[in-house]
């Protein structure tokens, strides 16, 4: 009777799942292997790639650099929020979030009309006198769109994972003769590995996929391969090679996510023994 209550009650999401992850999917892998004219089966998609690793590699490193400036950033905040009453938690949190509750594509509009040549900072160096600068349309704009947009999601798992920390162990470093930098350094930063882990992940895997931030805050320099996915299937007109570009960013996303959860799983088994 359980295991029919259980069946029943899972059937929306298999059937979520089905329809908005698998079979898209499936229809992903399809145009990936089949040739664009013949509709046959075919590798051809997948040699032609060749061209696109340069730009994939890109895409990673900018991903990564985000990753890491979200996790240098993030860590402080999430810690401090952690540290603090319910209450002032719970207010914290929300103003955490309350940026996510905006559309995504105006927040980064936002930062077009701040970095632009005549946007509120430039004005602003004018005016103390350092002179307008190129800021807008660089490798440093994307980097800063990534940071600002998946901060968030940086914030949020090291909250969680920070937060359960148990203060007994804290209290005995501390009783063990461990400063305050001891302490971070042997307890509670081992004990956060989960949460930078789990961080690190949700900000690569939007950051690495993501087309809309440097279309809007970098050069005509600076493609990534959300780019050139969106240009095969809106300008190139070669739907088969974008879902073969997309295809191989699944995959790298996939792998990330295994090594990520794998490692995060075994620090925590770690910690909980």
């Amino acid at each position: 009777m359980k295991k029919n209550n259980a069946i029943l009650l899972s059937t929306p999401y298999i059937l979520w799942m089905l329809a908005f992850t698998l079979i898209p999917l499936g229809v992903v892998a399809y145009y990936a292997l089949t040739d664009p004219a013949t509709g046959v089966f075919s590798l051809g998609n997948l040699r032609d790639l060749n061209m696109y690793w340069g730009v994939l590699w890109e895409s990673i490193l900018y991903s990564l650099i985000s990753a890491f400036i979200c996790l240098l950033l993030g860590y402080p905040v999430a810690y401090f929020i952690a540290h603090q009453g319910a209450v002032a938690q719970k207010i914290l949190y929300m103003l955490v979030m309350l940026p996510m509750c905006m559309s995504f594509l105006l927040r980064t509009l936002a930062w077009v009309g701040l970095l632009q040549d005549t946007g509120i900072i430039n004005d602003f160096l004018e005016m103390i006198g350092i002179g307008r600068m190129q800021l807008i349309r660089t490798p440093g704009a994307v980097v800063l769109g990534m940071v600002y947009n998946y901060l968030p999601y940086m914030i949020l798992p090291l909250y969680s994972t920070i937060v359960k920390i148990n203060p007994r162990l804290i209290e005995a470093a501390e009783d063990l003769g461990c400063n305050t930098v001891q302490v971070f350094r042997r307890v509670t930063l081992p004990l956060s590995v989960p949460g930078i882990l789990s961080g690190i992940t949700m900000v690569f895997v939007p950051a690495v996929s993501t087309f809309y931030i440097s279309q809007k805050l970098g050069g005509t320099d600076t493609v990534l391969i959300g780019d050139v996915i969106e240009r095969q299937f809106k300008q190139g007109n070669n739907p088969n090679l974008g879902a073969a570009l997309s295809l191989v960013l699944m995959i790298l996303v996939f792998v990330c996510t295994g090594i990520m959860n794998r490692f995060g799983a075994d620090e925590e088994g770690g910690v909980i023994a």
